[in-house]
């Protein structure tokens, strides 16, 4: 053990009852809240960006293409998917791609009326994302070349219309000649995913029922679902098929198409910075104003060391290292309480959210053992190098006008 850490072992304590053990209860606390509260906030705000960023893209898929054209109806512009357009996306970073179409409708009871939009997928569709997300029912099983009456409902509608599984309900919708036809469907499953702007419009069909209202031909399709293997780099891949797609024809992202909410989630990211920056200076003052203090109550110990010879690096390394000691309990307790309370809420879901409002039901955690490490890290070393600041008060101590006989 070296000479300034026997010093320091030697005249500080936390269970002395004195000014300085009092503040430096005061400065772990600090550091202990500071710490427990940034943690929490990343867990939270990574977990928010990422359950809703796997809804979205879940729900509209990574990629899309689609007819270029200027309609902005939800009646879809047909076009061919053939061996010529698998050809231009034979990519490796495709995983799979589900032909689709949309159609707007409108269900009617006895007592109700609601404006939907049908989504109709074909029989290799794949129904892992609702299926996750199915309250009621069961999924549908469509056949190849054969129109099946199945749909599946969103939670909202089926409140609304008051549909549960196994009615029969009747939806209409309007053909070009502004002629009203009605169909009538089964109420084979229900869906909750808590996007509020998805489920309150879309029911899911049987792609051939789309196609046989719009008088499509079996090849034609309404958008092309696309999936990859790497969601984080959609913007890269959508690049790509742009490129590769003829040219009548258009990609999307998931991003662009519902930008409010990903642009929501990156206004999140500022909402955290805020947070640890001010977490950062009410600790950093806390410990920096607990040092001064130690410093001014040790005045005459610091002149004494002095008069003995010690260097003025050496009794900053004394003050140094028991302020790092403290830092360091207080760092440890904040680690435990805040990844604990983050525990708590993963497996319990104890806080609750409006889905109206934050398309979750509950406050989302996921904790990143790198943003832990980074954390703690970053924080530690800015910590240190505020502490250097008081310690040069040191410099100016005499031991001729510090140390007092009493």
């Amino acid at each position: 053990m070296n000479a300034a850490s026997f010093i320091s072992k030697r005249i500080f304590s936390l269970s002395k009852e004195n000014l300085s053990s009092t503040v430096m209860r005061i400065a772990v606390a600090s550091v202990a809240l500071g710490i427990a509260i940034m943690l929490i906030s990343i867990a939270v705000v990574v977990g928010f960006k990422n359950q809703i960023k796997d809804k979205v893209v879940g729900f509209v898929a990574p990629i899309h293409i689609q007819a270029l054209n200027q309609n902005e109806s939800i009646e879809e512009t047909p076009f061919l998917f053939d061996s010529v357009l698998n050809a231009r996306l034979d990519k490796p970073f495709i995983t799979e791609m589900h032909p689709t179409a949309n159609k707007a409708g409108i269900i009617k009871t006895d007592e109700e009326i609601q404006a939907v939009v049908l989504k109709g997928v074909d029989h290799d569709y794949n129904w892992s994302y609702i299926g996750s997300y199915l309250v009621d029912g069961e999924i549908p099983q469509y056949a190849e070349n054969q129109r099946s009456n199945d749909v599946v409902i969103s939670n909202i509608i089926a409140n609304k219309m008051k549909l549960n599984v196994g009615d029969p309900v009747r939806i209409w919708f309007v053909d070009q000649d502004l002629k009203a036809r009605g169909r009538k469907f089964n109420v084979k499953g229900i869906y909750e995913t808590g996007l509020q702007e998805c489920d309150e419009r879309y029911v899911y069909c049987d792609l051939d029922q789309i196609r046989k209202l719009n008088g499509w031909n079996n090849n034609e399709i309404g958008h092309l679902e696309i999936w990859v293997d790497d969601e984080k780099q959609i913007n890269d891949y959508n690049e790509q098929i742009y490129y590769s797609i003829p040219t009548h024809l258009v990609s999307y992202s998931a991003m662009e198409t519902y930008p409010q909410i990903f642009d929501w989630l990156e206004l999140q990211d500022m909402n955290v910075v805020i947070i640890i920056v001010l977490m950062l200076l009410v600790a950093g003052i806390t410990i920096i104003s607990m040092l001064l203090i130690i410093i001014l109550e040790r005045t005459s110990t610091i002149g004494l060391l002095k008069s003995m010879g010690a260097s003025n690096g050496l009794i900053r390394s004394i003050f140094l290292k028991r302020s790092c000691r403290i830092l360091l309990i207080g760092m440890a307790i904040g680690n435990v309480v805040g990844i604990g309370l983050c525990f708590i809420q993963k497996f319990t879901n104890l806080i609750t959210l409006s889905p109206e409002s934050y398309y979750l039901s509950a406050v989302p955690i996921e904790l990143n053992i790198w943003n832990i490490l980074a954390l703690n890290a970053g924080t530690m070393i800015l910590w240190v190098l505020m502490l250097l600041l008081p310690t040069m008060l040191i410099n100016n101590i005499r031991p001729s006008k510090s140390i007092r006989f009493e």
